[in-house]
């Protein structure tokens, strides 16, 4: 199945539309607004045309670009979180490396609250990670700073050709990323021709000079980039701003600021609803921003001279056009300064943050975290990252895969000996295991709605087979083996000590095959895969054996032996039913010649 990366973003989807729409609307107007222009006033009309046209590329530019970045690399971005944050100084360039690929603080942010609920990472541990994915968004500044109108068009009409035309899958991603960043230069360079007649028109001239004050600039560029929940956008947009001299470096540089803060918006809208470890993550990113905002608000002057003696110049120029060539670069680099700099003084301090954040957010009791079953890693952020996504149903399958393992170990004592609140309290964990199974279904059917090659759409199938096949484990306990549970109990059969041991031993090794099946399908352990399917003739050879000490024991002299007889054999083969669903769970995790073999 071979699918494009040119579908409209989620996240500023609506944004990108309504200035679209807009456009359109200006541009229908544009002739009576253009005849009522009065002496040096902009012509309105075609002015917004353009503005929001070339807004609405220059969004949808970059989030083409992000999605074609995550579909190169972000199949390895959570393996890299995962081995390399040993340290804070390494889950810092962790952080960066990762958010600069996936391009959101907010997709890392999510994905450190994963691991945290998984005991991958501790809460110190993901302050670093946090840390540095804002050093990590910064790279978009930067290259949008270079400013490389002129290759525009030709970078969209070769990424166009990539896209469509080239077979393989990572060259079409490749042109997808080309493409989307041709559409980010050429939105900037739309953008500014629309604002051009701005710089002789007074009365915008004075509006943009309150951003001098930057308690107003901060403000502002807060709430803008919590709309279009991007922060790597609205420091583009200032950038653009920049290069047209509308706005001064110090004035930028507060909006810089204020988008540092705004991008927290997306965090904490995500996690309403979201498990503890997820609101002490966001509220770790929005602490950090805040703080480190209020720290350097005073020092803008002092970051601005410092920017300005490391930023090329450009001594041949004058004026206003000095101030256009000039000030953007400064103000991408004041960008990164400012994040480079808090993450160098709070590095220190990640236990602290954590403590802060523990206060802050403390955990709930136990009885009261212990009624409400739900998902644990599923979450709707990562659904525009697939690769990711579905990384987190593996983890997720392992959660599922706890309350299964508990039931299997539970089980065969309850049969034997239990009583019948024994068996409830065992059929009751079924009921987690469907919740949890409905919840992954459903997440794997949003997963199908987004982009995919035809490997992720593979995995995507797989896991939704692995998934089913330990409902279907969870369902024997359920519907077959409790009920032989209280079948015992009703007709007073007593199982011998010999017995006992048998079904005990066939049910250690089930479990074991059960237990490796999930950690095969959890972490892509195609060993653990083969330890199950290379289980096969030790099952049957146990299950054989158990059903001819069940012969010989037919002839004994015991009360009900008929009907103990027929409740043992029934539990043999739940058994060994049971260890087919886990041969399939594993099976999904081989190579297709392995299957064969199992």
């Amino acid at each position: 199945m071979r699918k494009t990366y040119l579908k409209l973003p989620t996240r500023t989807a609506p944004l990108i539309a309504l200035c679209a729409l807009a456009s359109v609307l200006g541009g229908v107007a544009w002739p009576a607004l253009a005849a009522t222009a009065e002496g040096g006033a902009p012509s309105w009309g075609m002015m917004t045309v353009e503005l929001l046209g070339g807004l609405a590329i220059f969004l949808y530019g970059m989030m083409q670009m992000e999605e074609a970045l995550k579909a190169v690399a972000g199949e390895r971005m959570k393996n890299i979180l995962a081995k390399l944050t040993v340290n804070r100084f390494m889950g810092v360039g962790t952080g960066a490396l990762v958010t600069a690929v996936i391009q959101s603080s907010s997709v890392t942010t999510v994905l450190v609250v994963g691991f945290i609920s998984a005991g991958l990472m501790s809460l110190s541990q993901s302050v670093g990670v946090i840390m540095g994915a804002n050093i990590g968004t910064t790279i978009t500044a930067q290259i949008v700073a270079f400013k490389i109108t002129k290759a525009a068009l030709g970078m969209i009409a070769i990424g166009f050709a990539m896209l469509f035309i080239a077979k393989n899958e990572r060259t079409r991603h490749y042109g997808g990323m080309l493409m989307g960043l041709g559409m980010v230069f050429f939105g900037m360079h739309v953008m500014s021709e629309a604002m051009g007649p701005l710089r002789s028109y007074q009365p915008f001239l004075d509006l943009m000079q309150t951003m001098d004050n930057p308690i107003v600039g901060v403000l502002i560029a807060t709430a803008f980039t919590a709309l279009i929940q991007s922060s790597s956008a609205s420091t583009g947009i200032v950038i653009v701003m920049a290069g047209q001299g509308f706005i001064s470096l110090q004035a930028g540089i507060a909006l810089a600021f204020g988008a540092n803060i705004g991008t927290c918006a997306t965090a904490l809208l995500a996690i309403i609803g979201k498990p503890r470890e997820a609101v002490r993550a966001a509220l770790v990113h929005l602490t950090f921003n805040v703080v480190g905002v209020i720290i350097w608000l005073p020092f803008i002057g002092f970051i601005a001279d410092l920017v300005t003696a490391i930023s090329p110049t450009y001594p041949n120029l004058t004026g206003m056009a000095r101030v256009a060539a000039e000030t953007p670069r400064q103000i991408a680099n004041a960008h990164t300064f400012f994040n480079v700099a808090n993450t160098l003084i709070f590095i220190w301090f990640t236990t602290q943050f954590a403590r802060l954040v523990e206060w802050l957010v403390p955990d709930k009791p136990l009885e009261e975290e212990a009624i409400i079953v739900r998902t644990r890693f599923l979450q709707d952020e990562l659904l525009s990252t697939p690769s990711l996504a579905l990384d987190q149903v593996r983890m997720e399958i392992m959660h599922m895969g706890e309350t299964v393992n508990a039931m299997l170990h539970g089980i065969i004592p309850a049969i034997i000996k239990g009583d019948r609140a024994a068996l409830e309290s065992i059929r009751q964990m079924d009921d987690t295991v469907d919740i949890l199974h409905a919840g992954i279904i459903d997440y794997l059917r949003k997963i199908s709605k987004q982009a995919m090659g035809d490997e992720q759409t593979r995995e995507l199938l797989q896991l939704m087979e692995a998934a089913s096949n330990l409902e279907n484990i969870g369902d024997i306990v359920e519907t077959n083996l409790v009920v032989l549970g209280h079948d015992r109990i009703r007709d007073q059969i007593q199982v011998s000590a010999v017995t006992q041991q048998v079904l005990g031993d066939f049910q250690a090794a089930v479990s074991k095959a059960v237990a490796a099946a999930i950690e095969a399908v959890g972490q892509r352990n195609e060993r653990s895969a083969q330890v199950v399917t290379g289980m096969k003739d030790e099952i049957n050879r146990i299950a054989d054996s158990a059903a001819a000490h069940e012969a010989r024991r037919l002839v004994a002299e015991e009360p009900n032996r008929i009907a103990a007889y027929t409740l043992e054999i029934e539990i043999i083969e739940k058994q060994k039913r049971i260890y087919y669903f886990a041969k399939r769970m594993a099976k999904t995790v081989l190579p297709a010649v392995l299957q064969e073999r199992g």
